[in-house]
């Protein structure tokens, strides 16, 4: 498992980090405080605060490519 911290502040973000993520077949969480949802989810992507970095855990070895991806996303930690 891989986590990583990212900032999805704007709708288009939203719609372009659910749209990437859903082309890769591993399972992929977001996680806000104790809220957690499936990080395909729009609608559960917006159910979180995102008015902060939110963690995004990948349950996959060989997310390389979708780390390349998603790098516009992803906030230091």
């Amino acid at each position: 498992m891989k986590s990583v911290m990212i900032r999805l502040s704007l709708v288009e973000n939203v719609n372009k980090f659910v749209n990437i993520v859903s082309r890769y077949p591993f399972e992929m969480d977001l996680r806000a405080g104790r809220h957690v949802v499936d990080a395909k989810s729009i609608l559960g992507i917006f159910s979180l605060d995102l008015s902060r970095p939110i963690t995004l855990d990948i349950y996959g070895d060989e997310c390389g490519e979708l780390l390349k991806e998603i790098e516009p996303f992803v906030v230091e930690e």
